[in-house]
């Protein structure tokens, strides 16, 4: 089963732990598949601060194998730098990273990612509060892309959520 994220970043301390436990959950019930064929879990991240790097750490702990999206050549250098380290070993751990051939990082190189991101998966989960996405390249307009192109949704939410 391959399986992609996409989310919300910068989640309030409440929401991130809820958040944290729904993707373990999604992971959990992905990664024991038992239908005929089934190769194992693969997980499909950006590894972004925030969900996508939750999601992919919970992929490694299961078990499965991890690819990368990286969406532009300079994609790491917007990510802040805290989290610089975190990405740089997830990208170490991955069996395989897909790229878009962008240079520049920026929404059109960020939608550009989540596409073909979307379109190696079999599910997409999303942490989504079911707003308009913020600017281009957000997770409603992945959330849309993904349904256009008849891949199944999961969106992990807490009810009564709000973001920031």
């Amino acid at each position: 089963m391959r399986v992609g994220i996409t989310g919300h970043r910068g989640l309030s301390g409440e929401v991130e732990r809820t958040v944290r436990a729904l993707i373990e959950e999604a992971v959990t019930a992905y990664g024991t598949g038992t239908e005929p064929g089934n190769a194992g879990l693969v997980g499909v991240s950006c590894i972004a601060d925030g969900p996508d790097t939750w999601f992919a750490r919970a992929v490694l702990d299961h078990g499965g194998r991890l690819e990368v999206v990286l969406p532009a050549a300079r994609y790491r250098a917007d990510l802040p730098a805290w989290h610089h380290s975190t990405y740089d070993d997830l990208l170490r751990r991955a069996t395989e990273a897909h790229r878009t051939g962008l240079d520049a990082s920026g929404p059109d190189a960020h939608m550009a990612g989540s596409e073909l991101l979307v379109d190696q998966v079999d599910v997409l989960l999303a942490v989504w509060d079911g707003s308009p996405a913020r600017g281009y390249g957000g997770t409603a307009d992945v959330v849309t892309y993904a349904r256009e192109h008849d891949v199944p949704v999961q969106v992990l939410w807490p009810e009564g959520a709000t973001r920031a």
